[in-house]
């Protein structure tokens, strides 16, 4: 047996993806906030596929990137984890 990994890139880049995403939901717990994916199904959507940061505790935005919520990538949702501003 290999110890490669198996699957397309595109697979194997969804796995890192998905491990990455459940990352972040961890260190948005540790700070009272809860990670939300955006449930559109239309790729054509703007939210499609993008993040929001909500309260637990108030149920309000801590993060998001469109004015109705969701709209931050990966990228931006480790930022706002972060605190980091740039």
């Amino acid at each position: 047996m290999s110890d490669t990994p198996r699957g397309t890139p595109e697979e194997n880049g969804s796995r890192h993806d998905k491990v990455r995403e459940n990352r972040l939901r961890r260190m948005a717990d540790r700070q009272g906030l809860r990670l939300e994916r955006s449930r559109r199904r239309d790729p054509r959507a703007l939210d499609y596929g993008t993040y929001q940061l909500v309260h637990i505790a108030t149920g309000g935005l801590a993060a998001h990137g469109y004015q109705s919520g969701y709209g931050l990538n990966l990228d931006d949702v480790e930022r706002a984890l972060l605190g980091d501003e740039s």
